[in-house]
C-alpha cells in the first residue's frame, strides 16, 4: 500500500507556495495555468493530496489543474486550519509556514477528496452571485428612494432601479438558459420546485452553492449549510443548542423557503406550530422548517423523486 503524501498549498492572487511533506521540499509558483500544469504534472495521483484553503477565485485554475491530472485535493475552511495552527503554537505566519502547517493539517485529519470542479457548476456560481449583486443594489438604491424628497433625486433612482431591474431579468434569463442546457440539471430544477416553499430563484442558489445536495447524509448537509444545532453545555451551565458557520446565502434561500411553506403548506405549519408552542420561540420554528426542507430537498435529489 502507497502511503499518502500531504502537499500543502497556500494560495494567494500571485503565486501558490507548495510544501511536499515527505521531500520536505518548499516550492513557490506563479498562480498561472502553464505554471500550475508543470507542477501538477509531477505529482503522483496515486500517492500525492493537495491540501488548501478555500480562497474564493484564486484557487481555480489549480483545482482544475488537479481534476485533470486526477491528483486529489480538498479545501477547508481557513478559520478552522487557523485554530489547528494556533494549536501547534507556531507564532510566525508566512506563505511558505502556512503551506508546511497545511500539509500537517492534512495529515492530522485524513480529509476525504473533492469531487472533480464542475464548468457548469461554476458558470451558475458566477451568474447568481453577480445576479444577488444585483439584487443588493437594488434594495439599496429602493430604500434610498423611499427617503429621497429631491424630484431631481427621485427621477435618478427610479431610472437606476429601472436598469437594475433589466439587468436582472436579463441574468435570470441567462440562468434559465444554462439550467436548460443540460438534461440533469434541469431534472434537478424542476424536482426542488416541486417542494412548497422552494421558488425558481431559491432552487437556483441551491444547483450553484450547494452542489454537494443528494450526496450527503441528512446530518452532513446540514452542518455543511449551518442548519445542524450544535449543544452549548458546560458543567451547570446548559444554554440552547444554537446553529453556527455554514454556507450564509444557502441558509438564507432555504429560511425564505421556510416562510413560504409555512404559510401555503399544512403539513409544513403543523410543524411550525407545533414546535413554536413547545419551543416558545417562532425563529426557532421556522430554522427547523428551513432543515426539514433541506432534508427533504437532499432526499429528493437523490432519489430523483418528486415531492409528494
Amino acid at each position: 500500500m502507497i502511503a499518502q503524501n500531504y502537499v500543502g498549498c497556500d494560495i494567494s492572487k500571485r503565486w501558490l507556495d507548495f510544501f511536499d511533506e515527505t521531500s520536505g521540499r518548499l516550492r513557490r509558483i506563479d498562480n498561472q495555468a502553464d505554471a500550475i500544469a508543470a507542477y501538477v504534472a509531477g505529482l503522483d495521483p496515486s500517492r500525492d493530496f493537495v491540501v488548501m484553503e478555500a480562497t474564493g477565485v484564486h484557487d481555480r485554475l489549480l483545482r482544475h489543474a488537479l481534476a485533470k491530472a486526477g491528483v486529489p485535493f480538498s479545501r477547508h475552511n481557513p478559520a478552522h486550519t487557523h485554530h489547528y495552527s494556533k494549536s501547534t503554537r507556531r507564532r510566525a505566519k508566512t506563505d511558505p509556514l502556512d503551506a508546511r502547517m497545511l500539509s500537517g493539517y492534512g495529515r492530522r485529519y485524513n480529509p476525504e477528496a473533492e469531487p472533480a470542479p464542475s464548468e457548469e457548476v461554476e458558470q451558475l456560481q458566477s451568474l447568481a452571485g453577480h445576479r444577488d449583486q444585483l439584487v443588493g443594489m437594488r434594495a439599496t438604491l429602493k430604500k434610498q428612494l423611499s427617503e429621497a424628497f429631491e424630484e431631481i433625486v427621485i427621477t435618478s433612482l427610479e431610472d437606476l432601479i429601472a436598469d437594475l431591474d433589466t439587468r436582472i431579468k436579463a441574468f435570470e434569463s441567462q440562468i434559465a438558459a444554462v439550467i436548460r442546457q443540460n438534461q440533469d440539471t434541469a431534472r434537478d430544477h424542476a424536482l426542488m420546485v416541486s417542494v412548497p416553499g422552494v421558488s425558481k430563484g431559491g432552487a437556483l442558489s441551491l444547483l450553484a452553492l450547494l452542489p454537494e445536495l443528494g450526496q450527503r447524509s441528512p446530518k452532513a448537509i446540514a452542518a455543511l449549510v449551518g442548519l445542524a444545532p450544535f449543544d452549548n453545555k458546560s458543567g451547570k451551565l446548559n444554554r440552547r443548542s444554537q446553529i453556527q458557520g455554514g454556507r450564509s446565502r444557502v441558509r438564507r434561500a432555504l429560511y425564505m423557503a421556510a416562510l413560504t411553506a409555512i404559510r401555503t403548506c399544512e403539513r409544513f405549519k403543523t410543524f411550525y406550530t407545533a414546535l413554536a408552542a413547545r419551543s416558545g420561540s417562532k425563529k426557532l420554528a421556522i430554522i427547523a422548517v428551513a432543515r426539514k426542507l433541506l432534508v427533504v430537498l437532499n432526499a429528493i435529489i437523490r432519489d430523483k423523486t418528486a415531492f409528494a
